[in-house]
C-alpha cells in the first residue's frame, strides 16, 4: 500500500512556483520540493493544513491511495475456498 502527493500536479493547476508556495506555507523549498517529489515518509498536519490553505483545496486534493497488486501465492485459496 502506498500514498502518493499530487502536490506537483495541483500546483500546475493553481500555477503557483515552488519557491512562491513555500513562501506563503512558510516551509524552506527543500522541504517543499521533498513533498513535492514524494521523497517524504510523513507531512505534519500543520503543514499539510496550510498548503491547502494556501492552494484552497483539500488534503485528498493532494493525497491518493494506491493499493498494492500481488499475485496470490501458489497454493493459497480465495475467499471462495478455490
Amino acid at each position: 500500500m502506498s500514498i502518493i502527493l499530487r502536490l506537483d500536479r495541483m500546483m500546475a493547476d493553481r500555477k503557483i512556483s515552488l519557491n512562491e508556495l513555500a513562501e506563503k506555507v512558510g516551509i524552506a523549498n527543500v522541504n517543499l520540493s521533498n513533498i513535492k517529489t514524494g521523497k517524504v515518509s510523513a507531512i505534519r498536519f500543520s503543514t499539510l493544513n496550510a498548503i491547502c490553505d494556501v492552494l484552497d483545496c483539500q488534503p485528498g486534493d493532494l493525497l491518493e491511495f494506491k493499493r498494492d497488486v500481488a499475485e496470490p501465492e501458489e497454493g493459497v485459496r480465495n475467499e471462495e475456498g478455490q
